[in-house]
């Protein structure tokens, strides 16, 4: 029996389902409001999503904000309507096909009006999730922080600033996790992107720093990766380190250009400076009409960033990544440059500490300012559409940290608390959080396991969520936007499906909802694991498409 609550939400919900995505304004903040917010505009995030990400910024993307309103429905023909009967059918044939043999199926989806199991085929089966592990962290964000809510950084001195504009002391800048210093994701020139700072120590009198400049990243109490990553994860951009200070998602880039000739040394060239690393490049110039092949290693422990493999001979540059090891030392160098070129002379050096080091941020005792990130919203938004791994981690992390109290053990990691808080949130939205096993925010974990039926429970419950409106503005649209852009297109689920993606090596996930030709509204969990794709056959997330897109062809209500 749906009470009148319910069927209040699922009427908002439906509302926001036709409308498309929805942006709400925001108000209040986390830890404070700061000075200003450091939002960004977009890149087109990457096609693929290994449980990674495009860079990513605070605020919006420009490119998800504008595509996410209605769909042109020119040349997509809806699908003959189909009983439930026959739907299950046609689902229980796709999923018996041969070339699965191997592979290992899960699936759920339920009506959301009726609250009715349409098709359930190993529903209670523990999958790995991959991504559609951010869908539990993006829950927990808004949930235990409020879409409105904002981040704060701190901009903290040992000293006061004295008559003349002398800090005679430290400069301390004590972060929370904001991932908004990005020039990358805002387009903003590099000399621009500490300018809120500038603006604070302008305020604040300050002409010049006979100390060092700080960087503290301990507020997050966590190691430089997430639980259960692999070592080859470190490697790359999507497994860049988590830590309370954040610059450009922790992942600087470089350019390879071929040389002259064939046979010749190829050129390496870093984007920017100022975080330590070092580049050992071995690529040589193959002929014209070879195709590249580039590989980036950065051992753990190393700040050497070897490059290997060749380019052909007057084709363009390539851009690479190599993740930054110590990222607040990266954000403490770029930062005294941008304060001298404003003007603000600093005498002493740069310096980042993350935990379980000391933190500076006690020893500072003035308060010069803060700045304020985009709103929680924003970063879950961007988080989910891009399919972001660091965004995850800083606000799975996040929601952990701001749990500790005083008798908890001072070892206990803010991904440990995050783990348990989302377990509490589970059990209070009555969903069994036993079958949820989560370690850390991104799905990037290879011991995280989650059953569609656990999924689908979660989705039922943020479609009736207090933050409903910006659950389901984060999700990636069919078609349109995040990492659904490309999928769906021209088919009759373009415009369709809000579901979230998933992908690993050996694990496939798409979990959201669907509205279909006969008006009905559908909260879906369709996991794949195990499946190697056959020689010349589908890929894997051409089939969970395949099977997602027979959903629109439910007539019933």
């Amino acid at each position: 029996m749906t009470n009148r609550r319910q069927l209040g939400s699922q009427n908002r919900f439906a509302r926001a389902l036709r409308r498309g995505v929805v942006t709400l304004a925001c108000v209040v903040g986390v830890t404070g409001m700061g000075a200003q917010p450091t939002a960004g505009t977009g890149v087109v995030p990457r096609a693929s999503d290994h449980a990674g990400s495009a860079g990513s910024g605070t605020g919006g993307s420009a490119e998800v904000r504008g595509a996410s309103g209605a769909v042109p429905t020119a040349g997509r023909v809806a699908p003959a309507p189909i009983t439930a009967a026959a739907l299950r059918a046609e689902l229980e044939t796709m999923l018996a096909a041969p070339r699965f043999a191997g592979a290992q199926w899960a699936v759920s989806v339920v009506s959301l009006q009726t609250g009715e199991v349409l098709f359930s085929h190993g529903a209670e089966r523990r999958m790995s999730p991959a991504s559609n592990a951010k869908l539990f962290t993006a829950a927990l964000a808004l949930d235990r922080l409020g879409g409105a809510s904002r981040l704060e950084t701190r901009v903290l001195a040992t000293q006061p600033v004295d008559g003349a504009g002398v800090l005679r002391g430290d400069l301390v800048i004590a972060g929370r996790g904001d991932p908004g210093w990005n020039p990358r994701r805002s387009g903003q020139p590099w000399e621009e992107i500490f300018t809120p700072i500038v603006e604070v120590l302008r305020r604040a009198g300050v002409r010049r720093i006979t100390g060092d400049v700080v960087a503290d990243g301990t507020y997050l109490r966590v190691p430089p990766f997430g639980a259960s990553w692999t070592a080859d994860d470190l490697m790359e951009d999507y497994g860049a380190e988590v830590s309370g200070i954040v610059l450009d998602e922790n992942y600087v880039e470089f350019e390879v250009a071929p040389g002259a000739a064939a046979g010749a040394a190829a050129s390496a060239v870093w984007r920017r400076l100022g975080h330590g690393l070092t580049l050992d490049n071995r690529v040589v110039t193959g002929p014209a009409d070879s195709e590249p092949a580039l590989r980036v290693m950065r051992f753990p422990g190393e700040a050497t960033v070897r490059v290997l493999g060749t380019i052909p001979v007057a084709a363009k540059p390539r851009v690479l990544e190599a993740t930054v090891p110590r990222p607040a030392d990266w954000y403490a160098a770029e930062l005294v440059a941008a304060l001298r070129g404003a003007g603000i002379a600093v005498d002493g050096r740069s310096r980042g500490v993350r935990w379980p080091e000391a933190p500076e941020a006690p020893r500072a005792s003035v308060t010069l300012g803060a700045v304020a990130s985009a709103p929680v919203r924003e970063m879950v938004r961007v988080m989910m559409k891009d399919s972001n791994n660091l965004r995850a981690n800083l606000l799975f992390d996040l929601a952990g940290e701001l749990t500790r109290l005083p008798v908890t053990f001072a070892w206990r990691t803010s991904e440990e608390l995050g783990a348990a808080d989302l377990q509490a949130f589970l059990r209070e939205q009555g969903i069994p959080a036993a079958e949820a096993i989560l370690e850390e925010g991104s799905g990037l974990s290879r011991n995280s396991l989650v059953s569609p039926a656990v999924i689908v429970a979660l989705l039922q419950r943020m479609a009736e969520h207090r933050e409903a409106a910006a659950w389901l503005d984060a999700l990636p649209v069919a078609g349109v936007d995040g990492s659904l852009r490309t999928r769906f297109r021209g088919g009759p689920a373009e415009g369709k499906v809000w579901a979230k993606t998933g992908t690993l090596r050996w694990a496939h996930s798409l979990s959201g909802y669907v509205e279909t030709v006969g008006g009905a509204r559908l909260a879906f969990a369709v996991m794949l694991n195990r499946h190697r794709v056959e020689l010349g056959g589908p890929e894997a997330r051409a089939e969970l498409d395949a099977l997602v897109e027979r959903l629109v062809a439910y007539g019933g209500r």
